[in-house]
């Protein structure tokens, strides 16, 4: 991730939260110094630890912030991830925060790696959509990409999709590539979606870069995929998740979009434990 745009992000969720103090904190003085632990509560692949880092640095530059896993890793319940010491205030008003965002990143991460194991393809990527968190994309997909996916586009400025309602609007398959081919640089990737052999033939003609099988059984896919290039790349999608993935491993396609990835997780359960580390740490 862009630690900048990280760092500009952070910046307001912490402000949201503590507005202009943390009310709570006032019954700890400068000098009262603690220790906190992290802890995965459940099995899970960790992504967003920086979060950590970063959050606390903006919050506090006295506290200390040590990583003991890495994004991407595997952690069972009960394993430590981050250490954090410095004044107890600052811990304790960074926490929610930061946990927030770091438990539904690895929630994400998790649903990636378990896709990509179920799938079990070296040739077929899992890739994300864009039915994300609004504020949260940039995390979002950077946790896919922590678990062993792959991004899709990032938003609607660097690559074209032209969807159903797109190629309705502008008359046919063949008047959209070409309204678009005609408008934008040889640098933007054009993908095309599908729904019948028909506009199946259409698109192959209008030779873009990617055309997108939607909603489509494993069966047809198999049989699509080989009327197709090698040219042009292939991409399923709509309705697939992890329950039905193993049906499409061998259709040969070469990226299989999931909008659960992101849309559909329940956070991975995270904790902070405090306790005093200090002599200094004398609670008022």
């Amino acid at each position: 991730m862009n630690r900048l745009k990280v760092e500009e992000a952070l910046k307001h969720f912490l402000i949201e939260d503590i507005g202009d103090r943390d009310v709570s904190s006032v019954i700890f003085r400068e000098t009262d110094i603690g220790e906190a632990i992290v802890r995965f509560k459940e099995d899970g692949v960790i992504a967003g630890l920086h979060c950590f880092k970063w959050g606390y640095g903006l919050l506090d530059e006295g506290v200390k912030v040590e990583l003991l896993k890495s994004d991407g890793d595997y952690v069972k319940s009960g394993e430590a991830i981050v250490r954090l010491t410095g004044p107890v205030a600052s811990l304790l008003s960074g926490e929610r925060v930061l946990l927030n965002l770091v438990q539904r990143m690895s929630a994400i991460a998790t649903l990636t790696a378990q896709c990509v194991e179920t799938l079990g393809s070296s040739r077929t990527r899992i890739v994300d959509t864009r039915k994300t968190t609004p504020g949260l994309r940039m995390f979002e997909k950077y946790a896919v990409r922590a678990g062993g996916g792959f991004n899709h586009r990032i938003g609607l400025y660097d690559a074209v999709m032209l969807k159903d309602n797109h190629i309705a609007a502008a008359g046919s398959i063949t008047k959209a590539v070409d309204r678009v081919r005609a408008s934008l640089g040889h640098m933007v990737m054009i993908e095309v979606e599908v729904e019948t052999e028909q506009q199946l033939q259409e698109a192959i003609a209008a030779q873009p870069h990617v055309i997108m099988f939607d909603n489509q059984t494993p069966e047809t896919m198999t049989r699509w995929v080989k009327l197709v290039p090698s040219s042009i790349r292939t991409e399923a999608s709509g309705g697939i998740d992890l329950n039905k993935l193993a049906a499409y491993r061998n259709t040969g396609v070469d990226v299989i979009s999931i909008g659960a990835l992101t849309h559909s997780v329940s956070n991975i359960d995270i904790s902070m434990n405090l306790s005093v580390s200090s002599k200094e740490a004398v609670f008022v």
